[in-house]
């Protein structure tokens, strides 16, 4: 019996480290484990076609770091703080799935794909491991109605918190990895042809050309499938189009960034390619962007003389002092404030990129080359800027708010008078 009590006294603390807390902690570290994996497959060792692993030092290591702190963290804190880890990271463990989900669904899963998606239930691990770890290390001392009001008040800080960190974070995430993966398809009703160029980081582009008869070439950005009802506007008048994929979208290489941070290198090499078609005088080359293509086309304009004429519809904010710029009451644009911050700060982490200047600081330096804007000023999309942008630049300048329509919708919602304005403008910029 000795011996046996001995033996019982020895597998002791072996049941304890598999019961309990230290089981909570193995269920969360084998999470951030598989985390950690896709972290690494996504930044170097599958990167994005025509993008390196060395391109990736931040959006890899960062996030490595924290899920190391993590990890080393978790069983040193509170139930309660270890149940909110847990949420936390389960949550963005989730995010970090979309994008294989995304893809797997319509292209089908391939490179980091896989390790994505298992971080999908890892992260819905994490959730039911933060809810029962917050239920099992809850306070039961104390008058019920203390321990419940503590409660309540615990799940609306939570909640605050999800809005004010989570959710920029997560978006920020999203947004850098997850494109447009498929050529949609063509309904241009005219010739065409088939192109591509690089970019001056290397990347090769995609997309397609109608031929000029006027000589002169509009670029009508981004993709290749909302642009096309302009890109047959402009074809009736004569005017060459350039379509084309963006970066880390349909069958052009790069990695994905919804903010359009980067993309300006990708305008600049679409009119370089216009500049050296026979049918184009390269004097005569325009732009027509919209939204975060709009706001695209006017930093390219900024920095190149190249590109004679612009217009942008729908151009919003894409960095936090162009949303700090919006026209919103006080305590909203307050509020606004650390979500819009921290979403720049991840922005900045997962895209590898520095935020791009203010565009009100940009404008100016587009003039004497003429700049057409187009808004939808009660569209929720910011576009009351384009004020700002329109007092900020130099002359030719025009401003058109539609009250009735949509983002991005000004063909649609006065169809005669948008054809009328946009080609009149290239008309007077580009052939005049």
């Amino acid at each position: 019996m000795a011996a046996v009590d001995a033996a019982r006294r020895r597998a002791a603390p072996l049941l304890r480290r598999w019961g309990g807390a230290s089981r909570e902690t193995t269920l969360f570290r084998l999470a951030i484990v598989v985390f950690a994996i896709h972290v690494v497959d996504d930044n170097f060792l599958h990167p994005e076609p025509g993008a390196a692993a060395a391109d990736h030092l931040v959006s890899g290591l960062v996030p490595l770091a924290v899920l190391g702190v993590a990890a080393w963290g978790y069983p040193r804190v509170r139930g309660l703080w270890r149940g909110a880890m847990a949420l936390a990271l389960g949550v963005l463990g989730i995010a970090l799935g979309v994008e294989g989900a995304h893809y797997a669904n319509k292209v089908g899963a391939s490179g980091d794909d896989f390790t994505g998606l298992v971080c999908i239930p890892a992260g819905v691990l994490l959730l039911a491991l933060g809810a029962t770890t917050l239920w099992r290390t809850r306070r039961t001392d104390g008058r019920r109605a203390w321990r419940y009001g503590r409660r309540v008040l615990l799940g609306i800080g939570g909640v605050v918190a999800a809005t004010m960190l989570l959710l920029p974070i997560g978006l920020a995430y999203v947004t850098t990895h997850v494109g447009r993966p498929v050529v949609p398809d063509n309904d241009l009703r005219v010739g065409y042809e088939d192109v591509s160029f690089r970019t001056s980081d290397g990347l090769k582009l995609v997309g397609w050309y109608i031929p000029s008869k006027n000589g002169a070439a509009v670029i009508v950005f981004p993709g290749r499938k909302g642009p096309q009802e302009k890109a047959r506007m402009l074809a009736r008048h004569g005017y060459g189009v350039l379509l084309f994929d963006r970066r880390g979208e349909g069958e052009s290489e790069g990695e994905p960034n919804s903010w359009g941070w980067g993309g300006t290198k990708d305008v600049k090499a679409a009119v370089a390619y216009l500049q050296r078609r026979p049918d184009v005088d390269p004097h005569r080359v325009g732009g027509l962007g919209l939204s975060v293509g709009g706001e695209m086309m006017l930093d390219a304009a900024s920095d190149t003389k190249a590109l004679a004429a612009v217009v942008s519809e729908g151009a919003g904010a894409r960095m936090f002092t162009e949303e700090m710029d919006q026209d919103l009451p006080p305590l909203e644009k307050a509020a606004n404030a650390v979500p819009a911050w921290i979403k720049q700060a991840a922005l900045v982490v997962f895209s590898n990129q520095s935020p791009p200047t203010n565009l009100k600081d940009l404008v100016p330096k587009i003039a004497p080359r003429a700049m057409f804007l187009i808004a939808a000023p009660n569209a929720p999309t910011g576009e009351d800027l384009n004020r700002g942008y329109y007092r900020a630049a130099g002359e030719p300048k025009a401003l058109w708010e539609i009250p009735e329509s949509k983002h991005v919708g000004g063909q649609e919602a006065r169809p005669r008078e948008y054809e009328l304005r946009v080609v009149s403008f290239f008309d007077n910029a580009l052939l005049r």
